[in-house]
């Protein structure tokens, strides 16, 4: 069922559907905020740097569905726009782009509709990011709501070329001179190999960390191995001083009774 059914006539209001809206990413903020604090509880690591979420405006959101030609209507918008919601999840690694993803889609109230990678698909321009369109149910004194959201992935330097990049071409509202277009694409090589440098970084320091743990380990086996053998060895010579098969044989001396009988003279 729609969200159009399921709303009725009263969604084809600006403002019922900036409610819905604000509160999908409200609904959507919280869960990774709950994640990421699963994660540190069991892993002892945040995965997730910080979080950004923002709405469409309604000049944005004109300009897109005249772009890929539709009119600006309410219905249009909502069926034809999957981003007017969107949350940014910034990360430190790669790596943690493609965990939380995974953690993300096992959500059991949250439907994926499409997932595009463009970390492995980047684009022309350069632009890297993992972007999952989901809905998420919206639930009101009467009715629930499946409403859109965009959630996009991506590592601070892809975040850091990717929000310059939007500067500039708003700046030249997408017609920017083709040298800057090629700096550009150029510096979001320069992102992804420091991208690649630091990630082989922190698994260096990540092994050198764990080395003093290893070593720890590896005494307190060997001292748990060295009292078990000690307790082992203390048995041994208790069963041997006793004796072949360990049994001890206590003789006690036999005790002979000597009673005197005792006349009472009346």
């Amino acid at each position: 069922m729609g969200t159009s059914q399921m709303l009725g006539e009263d969604i084809d209001s600006w403002e019922t559907m900036m409610f819905l809206y604000n509160s999908a990413l409200k609904e959507v903020g919280t869960k990774l905020e709950i994640l990421n604090d699963e994660f540190v509880h069991i892993h002892k690591y945040n995965p997730i740097e910080y979080i950004k979420s923002r709405i469409k405006t309604p000049e944005s959101i004109v300009k897109k569905l005249k772009r890929d030609g539709y009119e600006s209507t309410i219905e249009n918008m909502r069926n034809y726009i999957n981003d007017i919601a969107g949350i940014r999840i910034v990360c430190s690694f790669t790596s943690d782009i493609y965990r939380l993803a995974e953690m993300i889609g096992k959500q059991n109230d949250l439907t994926v509709i499409c997932v595009k990678d463009y970390i492995k698909n980047p684009k022309v321009s350069g632009y890297k990011s993992f972007h999952m369109h989901v809905t998420v149910p919206i639930f009101l004194s009467d009715r629930v709501v499946e409403t859109k959201v965009e959630i996009q992935i991506r590592t601070i330097a892809m975040d850091f070329w990717a929000s310059l990049e939007h500067k500039i071409y708003y700046k030249f509202e997408g017609n920017a001179p083709d040298y800057l277009e090629q700096e550009l694409k150029a510096c979001a090589d320069m992102a992804d190999m420091l991208d690649n440098k630091m990630f082989s970084l922190n698994q260096a320091i990540t092994k050198i960390a764990e080395e003093p743990q290893r070593e720890v380990r590896l005494i307190k086996n060997e001292l748990r191995r060295e009292t078990g053998r000690a307790h082992f060895n203390g048995i041994r010579g208790n069963e041997t001083a006793n004796g072949s098969g360990g049994v001890v044989q206590v003789k006690t001396a036999p005790q002979h009774t000597n009673r005197k009988s005792t006349q009472t003279k009346v």
